[in-house]
């Protein structure tokens, strides 16, 4: 089946932006919504084991750690309200079509005083797969699971 990357685009910025949600994937009549902060949402898709692969997703913030995820799970287009610059980067270089309202020079944490550990966490690491480990593994050292 042939799905419209634009109109899922939009449709999953339309959900975006009805608040509530921090993440939304589309494709074709298809959406998946969460309210969840961070990795977490996407590493639940992952773990799911159901297939993404040609989804749009719209994401109030991605960063690099973030971007690997979304290129794992096969979407094909990303908007982020607010996107770090290697995120973007990463994005483009595995040719999904990227769409932002901010770019940043990094994701900073939620008490404001650093850059994200999600995104600290993979900074020196150039491949999807490694990330996450990478990723993972900080998860389980923040308790987060």
């Amino acid at each position: 089946m042939i799905y419209d990357v634009v109109s899922d685009i939009e449709r999953a910025k339309d959900i975006l932006s009805q608040g509530g949600y921090t993440c939304v994937l589309c494709r074709g009549e298809e959406s998946v919504t969460f309210t969840l902060r961070g990795v977490k949402p996407l590493v639940e898709l992952l773990r799911s084991g159901e297939d993404y692969s040609g989804y749009s997703a719209a994401d109030k913030v991605v960063g690099r750690a973030t971007a690997f995820l979304y290129l794992l799970l096969g979407v094909k287009c990303v908007f982020a309200k607010v996107i770090s610059r290697a995120a973007f980067s990463v994005l483009e270089s595995a040719g999904v079509s990227t769409e932002f309202e901010t770019l940043t020079d990094n994701i900073i944490n939620r008490t404001g005083d650093g850059i994200c550990p999600f995104e600290a966490a993979v900074l020196d690491i150039g491949d999807a797969k490694s990330a996450y480990s990478a990723i993972l593994v900080k998860m389980k050292d923040m308790g987060i699971d």
